[in-house]
Formats: C-alpha cells, structure tokens, sequence
C-alpha cells in the first residue's frame, strides 16, 4: 500500500457535501448563535467524513467512539486496539483539528510507526496539549519519535509514555530534547528499563531542563550509579514540585545521595521513595538532607524496610527543624511503640499540620541480646583485683600441685567462692577445661587466658575498625561519585563567580574565575595541605606563575596584583568571596617562597620552583669557585716568594 501523505487526504470544502441544505426563508432570520452552531456542526461532519475516508484508504475499522465524541475537548481511545495504521488515519483526521486538546491513544500497539504518523499529525496541530501514549511498545524506535515531538511541537504541556520498554540509551533521547523545551510541565517515564546510564541522562535532563514540575519514574532500576547520577541532577534542578521514584530498589546508596540533593533543592515539594529497599540507615541519610531543606511537604517511604527507629528518626528531625514544610510522612507498613507516639504528640504540637500514616502499635525496638562474659575472663580479673595466683585460689583441693583436679570438686569450688559465675558458665569453663571428658580439670589453661583474651580482643577491635573504614569508604566513593556527577550535570552555563580571584595572561584579563555550582559545596583537596589557603596566607608564600618564562615582578605590578592561583584555590574553602588569593598584599621574598613550596607536593608547581631555585644556588657556586682559584694563586705567589727568598 503506497504511503498517504496529508496533504493529498486533507478534504476541501468542494469535495464534502454540505450537511445542511437551504430549506427556505426562514434560514435567513437565524441568529449569529444558530450560524455558529451549523458552522461547528459542518466542521465535525467534515473530520468524521475525513476520517472515515481515511480509514478506507488504510484499510481499517473506524472506531465510533471517535466519531461520536468529536464534540469533546477529551478524546479517550484507550484499549480500542488501533495499531500502526489505525493510528494514521486517526492522525490523518486530527491534522485539521481545534477543538481536541487531550489525546489519551494508551494501550493500542502503535509501536513507533504509529509514533511516527503523531509527529506529522503534531506539525500541524497545535491545539492538542496532553498527549497519552502509554503502553504502546515503542521501544527504541519510537523514542526517537517522541524526541521529535518534543523538539518540534510548542503546545504539548503534558506526556504519558510509561511502559514502553524505554532503555537505557533512550533516555539520551529525552534529555536531549528537554534541554531546550521548557514547554513540558508533566512526564510520565514509569514502567520503563531505564538503569544505570539512563539515571545519568535523567540526571542530565533534570539539570538542563527548566519547565519540568512533575516527573514520574517509578517502576524502574535507577539503582547504585544511576540513583546517585539521578540525584545530582536533581541536587541543581531548580523547577521539578513533584518527583515519583517509587518501586526502583533505590537502596541506602541512593538515600545518601538523596539526603545530599535535599541539602541544596529549594522547589521539591512531593517525593514518593516507597518500595525502594531503605533501611533504617538509609533512612538517617535522608534525614541529614532535611534537616536543611525547607520545601518538601510529602515524604512518602512506604513498604520499605524500616522499624521503630526509622520512624522516630523521621519524627525527630521535623521535631528538631524549626523551618521545616514536612505536613505528610507515609510509613503505613510500619509499627511503632509507645515511645514514638508520645514523640508524635509532642511534635504535633509544634507543628500542627503534620500528618504521620504508620501502621499501629505494637511494634518494638529490637535489641541484641546480652553478650555471656567469658568466664575465664571473670575469674581472671577476680584473681587480679585480690592479687592473687591461680594456685592460691586451687591450693585447698589441688594438695599435690598438679594444677589438675576432678571436675566436682573444680565444680564445688568454684560455687563455694565469690567469684559471679552462674551455672551455665561454670559448666562452659568445665567443658573448655576438659575437653576430652578424662573427668579431671587441668586449670592451667586459665595461666595463658590473659594473653588469650587481649588477642581476642585486639582482633574484635580489628573487626571493628575493618567495618566501620569499609563503611566510611563505601560513604565516601559515593559521595564522590556523587560529586562527578553533579559536575557532569551542572551546565556549563550555570557558573558562578568562585572564590577564587582575577587572573591575567596573555590571552586577555578575565575578571573572575568560574567554576561549577557543586564546587561550593563539596571542597575537592589536593594531595598536599601546605597548599591550602592558610599555608599559604600565614608563610606568606609567593605563588610563581604559570607561564614558566615570565620573569619575577614585584607585587607592585599591575599584572602581579590581577593574577591568582585557580588550579590551587578555586576549591579552597577559606577564601572570601570578592578577594584572591594572589600576591596583592603581600610582601614576599622569593627564595624564602621557593624554599616553602615543596617541588614535590603538586604536579602544577613540580618544576618551577625548583627551575627558580637553582640560579642563586649557581651564583653561590661560582663565586666559591672563584675565592678558590684566588686562593690558589696566592698560595702559588707566596711559595713563589718564599723560594726567592731562599
């Protein structure tokens, strides 16, 4: 079947017949409102008739439900099984269209040729504004089709494209597209297969787009990188009210950089993270993000891992934040005491519009159970607050001094004596102590439990440190993935003027340096302390410049006074803002500079100091080699003298 452009389908007036025929005199005293009706009328007519002839030509079955409801700025066609080609003779018909404004084609497999025929049909219709395309198996191909409805429609407020089977190099397509339009208030990306390299260009499309206010995401796999990538973007976003995450397997990882976005985001008001594998852990996290936030109203974490302490960390910091807009915190799956109620109520009090949905009480805080002392350890210490030996406490029953004595009366010995031990650890020392069941008690094991118990201990403590550096190390690789990210995302056009000062060189003066907004915020060091802003404002250290030719100059020049350090302080958080760190003010030696600069401590500065270094170092040199040969010849003049004299 050869292709049907709209041009050739569009229906003159010529070509349709008038449904209405002049039936006398009494049609020329119709009032302008009748005249208007018949005109819309007519029209309607004309696209029913337009469609159908459509649908003749591509060979498929019209739907009535379309012609009937023609009059509705509403047009519902979910379920009505178009396909490819019932979506373009409906495309055909809406070309001339002004009275639909919300198209809903959900779950009719038009796949991306019927993605296709939309776009054409969007050239040229501009009333339409919400647009539902749900469920339709676009995949990769259709993407493609959005993005160009995205870029080349200006009326489109509102897009529903969830279950598409979106991947992750699709989402390239709408963050490329929504960098520039600023038209779309409403996305609907749920249902999809966006991961990790789809959660970076969400994050890219957060941080480019600037008319987004509600974007749902559930039901994907933004996880690990792609939650922390996503949050970045979220972290610099400065139009999004309403953000849906929910069903993503966000994890603890994904709640750090949640916390860390919500440090920063003044404009979230709704965040669904129900379904996302938090944690009471992760749940801290997020609290640490609103203690500093002050828009968010709506925190939903529902069926999520949490317990009484979750809950009551929540409750704490809306309870602790004087400035927080918290109103509603769904944690309905969870069940709290009678402590946490008590917390509720009192912080209802201060905060009259908070609503908290838990699951009721009867939950508990669990704790672990009591560790059992070492009962070796126990009679130790007694042994060693009496000063005593283990062969004075066994004296009375070990009479031959064998340090080896029947259980019983190892058993009864130990029961008769002060020594805090209960039934169950005196027979874990009997069974430790005879371990073959030869009845007899050699308790010259309890001599070497001192040695024992501090390697026992030092390797718990070991233990310990291992997790908590593991754990510490595991925060920080997210954090600086995190911090990546938020330099990736920022646009280039978001700079600010850094505390950093002006620099001069040969390409011209530039007022102030420019960095990302994120490098206000999470401070990068160098390897090298001595190279903070404090070193080097108390040393008074000159900084060379980075020219590597160009010849000292004092501080009174003009270029000197103009020229600062970015590569060094451009991350430096103790430099004010307005002021740089550069050579005004400060009267500086050179050798006493190169000298406190260690050649070794930046790669930036590796060669020049020392490069600088070495000319008074020559110049020393060369007048010692020179006091040595005057020396020599007055030696030589004397020994001369000395055989005249002869």
């Amino acid at each position: 079947m050869s292709t049907l452009s709209f041009e050739s389908l569009c229906l003159k007036d010529d070509d349709c017949p008038s449904p209405i025929q002049p039936q006398g005199t009494e049609d020329e005293f119709d009032t302008d409102l009748e005249w208007d009706e018949k005109e819309e009328s007519k029209k309607q007519t004309s696209i029913s008739e337009l469609y159908l002839q459509a649908c003749r030509l591509v060979g498929v079955v019209p739907v009535s439900y379309f012609i009937r409801n023609l009059d509705s700025t509403t047009m519902t066609l979910s379920h009505h099984g178009l396909g490819p080609l019932g979506c373009k003779a409906l495309a055909i018909a809406l070309v001339s269209d002004m009275h639909i404004n919300t198209l809903e084609v959900a779950d009719n497999n038009i796949q991306a040729e019927g993605a296709k025929y939309l776009v054409e049909m969007l050239r040229a219709n501009f009333t339409i504004q919400h647009l539902d395309l749900s469920n339709n198996y676009l995949q990769s191909a259709g993407a493609e089709c959005v993005a160009k409805i995205l870029l080349d429609n200006i009326s489109l407020k509102s897009m529903k494209l969830s279950g598409n089977g979106f991947t992750d190099d699709d989402a390239k397509y709408f963050a490329d597209a929504l960098s520039t339009n600023s038209r779309i208030k409403e996305l609907d990306l749920s249902h999809n297969e966006f991961c990790g390299k789809g959660g970076e260009h969400l994050g890219q499309l957060l941080a480019n787009n600037e008319g987004l206010e509600m974007l749902d995401l559930s039901w994907n796999h933004l996880r690990m990188k792609g939650a922390v990538a996503f949050c970045a973007g979220l972290k610099v976003n400065m139009m999004l009210k309403h953000l849906d995450l929910s069903w993503n397997g966000f994890g603890n990882e994904g709640a750090l950089a949640m916390g860390e976005a919500l440090k920063f985001n003044n404009t979230l008001v709704h965040l669904n993270l129900n379904n996302n594998r938090l944690t009471n852990e992760g749940v801290g996290m997020l609290c640490r993000g609103l203690e500093f936030n002050d828009t968010l109203r709506v925190l939903l974490l529902a069926y999520n891992s949490l317990t009484v302490e979750g809950a009551l960390a929540l409750v704490n910091v809306v309870k602790n934040t004087p400035k927080t807009a918290l109103e509603e915190i769904n944690i309905c799956n969870v069940l709290v005491n009678e402590t946490f109620v008590h917390l509720l109520e009192v912080t209802c009090q201060e905060h009259p519009g908070l609503d908290v949905q838990y699951g009721g009480v009867g939950g508990f805080i669990a704790k672990k159970p009591p560790k059992r002392v070492d009962p070796m350890k126990v009679i130790q210490d007694y042994l060693d607050q009496r000063k005593l030996r283990l062969w004075d406490f066994f004296r009375n029953i070990d009479k031959d001094g064998t340090m080896r004595v029947p259980v019983a009366d190892f058993r009864k010995a130990v029961q008769q004596s002060s020594i805090p031990l209960d039934r169950y650890q005196i027979e874990e020392l009997i069974h430790r102590l005879d371990r073959d069941r030869t009845g007899m008690v050699d308790y010259r094991g309890l001599a070497d439990t001192r040695k024992q118990m501090m390697r026992d201990h030092r390797r718990q403590l070991r233990k310990v440190e291992s997790r908590q550096k593991k754990e510490k190390q595991k925060s920080d690789r997210i954090l600086k993935t995190f911090q990546s990210a938020v330099e990736a995302v920022t646009p280039r056009s978001s700079m600010v003027i850094s505390p950093g000062g002006a620099k001069e060189d040969s390409s011209g003066p530039q007022h102030f340096s420019a960095t990302p907004l994120s490098s206000w915020h999470h401070i990068v060091m160098s390897n090298s302390s001595r190279y903070s802003v404090t070193n080097m404002s108390n040393e008074h250290v000159h900084l060379p410049m980075l020219g590597g030719t160009t010849p000292y100059r004092p501080t009174s020049s003009p270029a000197m006074r103009s020229y600062s350090q970015p590569n060094l302080l451009d991350d430096s958080p103790c430099s004010a803002p307005g002021k740089s760190i550069s050579a005004q003010g400060i009267h500086s030696d050179p050798e006493m500079g190169h000298s406190k600069l260690s050649p070794t401590a930046n790669h930036l500065t590796r060669s020049r100091p020392a490069l600088n270094a070495k000319q008074p170092e020559v110049k020393a040199k060369t007048k010692k080699v020179k006091k040595k040969k005057t020396a020599k010849r007055v030696d030589k003049g004397s020994k001369n003298s000395t055989q005249t004299v002869k």
